[in-house]
């Protein structure tokens, strides 16, 4: 038998918190998924744009702090709740789906999705990796060899 607690670096949330937040996340990203499939949107422009915010990682090569404003602002809920508002004032069904498709990515990290793969590979969105090195890659630590990948 294992008793051992899971590690949770300072100041992530746990427990029932935690559950609801991911229960959150995965109900928005169903949701705008499902609402995106009944408004008849094409698939491929699904799957492009729903990557699309990530591409907000490339301000880490210009610094963390870059990096962390970019990630946050393509993260947020702002711009995309707006453009909805937008799609519906005008009855613009493109902005509808671009509004629903960056809801759908938003939420994915809330799901858990986003976060198991960084820890898995050190990696904290913020830019610096669980061994404390700032930078996007530098410091990344394989687990298995201990050693700079």
């Amino acid at each position: 038998m294992n008793n051992e607690v899971p590690h949770f670096p300072p100041g992530e949330v746990t427990g029932g918190p935690r559950l609801l937040l991911r229960m959150e996340g995965l109900t928005l990203f169903i949701t705008m998924t499902g609402l995106y499939a009944l408004w008849g949107g094409s698939w491929w422009i699904y799957v492009i744009l729903f990557l699309a915010p990530d591409i907000s990682f490339v301000g880490y090569l210009d610094s963390p702090r870059t990096g962390a404003a970019l990630y946050n602002a393509a993260h947020s809920y702002m711009a995309p709740i707006l453009l909805m508002a937008v799609g519906m004032a005008l009855s613009a069904p493109l902005i509808m789906s671009l509004a629903m498709i960056w809801l759908a990515h938003r939420d994915r990290p809330r799901a858990g999705l986003w976060p198991e793969i960084c820890r898995r590979i050190r990696l904290h969105p913020s830019g610096e990796d669980r061994q404390g090195s700032n930078g996007l890659g530098r410091g990344l630590i394989r687990r298995s060899e201990g050693t700079r990948a």
